[in-house]
């Protein structure tokens, strides 16, 4: 059966609400929005389904699709946020069909996988197959934030298997990712007019010295000694800011950068790496006043007691599609560590898509349609 009509109209409907994060992009409308049109979806289904309010003002839909008894139970994950799209503004907000691309806001991340994780459960009501475990589908806020959906739906649900639906071709299946720091260095100088240099310390140059140990790090040590799963490790300056006009000292610089963490490592590695490069620069200039902050970090995650899922979405990709599946990492960051760490044995499976956060974001539909497919085998099969 040829689910490919539906996977469009329905992607094209989740584009265009426009819920980009507002963390992101201040005055973005966020979720709720979509989340909304997938409650009336799921509702025609017969699906149980509620909007869950985060306490932070966050928002996730919650569905279950009851199974009849004396199975395990399931959780498909797609996050219902999206970047935001400046750059494309023009049509960002309309899906375009280009042969086997569609191309839109979300349709790889994470739009096309809120609606393979419906049609997956369509496909089984369709069928009359109602497996003996609870599939349960959870729409989550704010994954390109600070995952408030994602903490809120763990508190409040049951550790159960999760997979989570994110762009990948559909044959590869993630079992572990870099986690990743936000942090601000901060350097303070002393204001003076530009022609007394006896009198001002220039917090500009001070941070040049620091970016360029930085920099000397990410290439001998990270980008020399990749994640065999992960690729290398996340390290790179993102905002730069300081100084008031040609003529003054600068009194203040404020670097942003992005430093990712492997399995078994913590943000406090890296913060202290930092404060090592502090030391170094101290050498030249003995008066540095230098400090670092983490704005957000989020451990790597490491799948743990996913066997029994793994192989049921092994056996059905197989039965579906003849591919075989191969284990992988990312180095970017999901929120596969939430639910793993609250005790979701957690896998991450998706259909290719590409250009993610930037414009013409695509996905493949005929990977999507294979995806609708073995995702409800693999319901069959591990939920009995």
């Amino acid at each position: 059966m040829s689910y490919s009509g539906k996977i469009v109209d329905l992607i094209g409907a989740l584009v265009a609400i426009d819920s980009s994060n507002a963390f992101l992009i201040p005055g973005s409308p966020g979720e709720r929005k979509v989340q909304e049109f997938i409650l009336g979806y799921l509702t025609k289904l017969g699906l149980e389904a509620k909007i869950e309010p985060t306490n932070d003002g966050h928002t996730n839909l919650a569905a279950c699709f009851k199974g009849i008894g004396g199975g395990k139970n399931i959780t498909l994950y797609a996050h219902a946020d999206t970047v935001g799209y400046e750059l494309w503004r023009d049509r960002a907000l309309k899906l375009d069909r280009r042969g086997d691309t569609l191309v839109g806001l979300g349709a790889a991340d994470d739009k096309g996988h809120c609606a393979a994780a419906i049609l997956a459960v369509e496909r089984l009501i369709e069928e009359g197959c109602r497996p003996r475990g609870d599939v349960n589908l959870a729409f989550v806020a704010d994954e390109e934030g600070r995952s408030a959906g994602a903490f809120g739906y763990v508190r409040d649900h049951t550790p159960e298997t999760a997979l989570i639906l994110e762009s990948a071709p559909v044959e590869r299946i993630n079992v572990t990712h870099q986690g990743f720091g936000w942090l601000d260095i901060t350097v303070k100088g002393k204001a003076a007019h530009g022609s007394a240099p006896g009198e001002g310390r220039d917090a500009i140059a001070r941070m040049a010295e620091i970016i360029v140990r930085l920099q000397k790090l990410a290439r001998e040590k990270y980008a020399a000694h990749s994640h065999p799963l992960n690729g290398e490790t996340v390290y790179h300056t993102g905002t730069i800011t300081g100084g008031t006009d040609y003529g003054t000292y600068p009194e203040h610089c404020k670097l942003g950068i992005e430093i990712g963490t492997q399995p078994g490592e913590t943000i406090k590695s890296r913060v202290d790496e930092i404060e090592e490069i502090f030391e170094q620069v101290r050498t030249i200039y003995p008066d540095l006043d230098a400090s670092v902050g983490v704005t957000i970090a989020r451990d790597p995650f490491e799948a743990r007691g996913h066997e029994e899922i793994y192989a049921a979405y092994e056996k059905a990709l197989a039965k579906v599609t003849g591919k075989t599946a191969v284990a992988v990492g990312e180095n970017s960051w999901g929120d596969a560590q939430i639910f793993q760490d609250a005790g979701f044995p957690t896998i991450g499976v998706g259909a290719d898509g590409g250009n993610l956060h930037a414009p013409d974001e695509w996905v493949s539909l005929s990977e999507l349609e294979e995806l609708v497919e073995v995702v409800a085998e693999t319901i069959k099969d591990y939920c009995g």
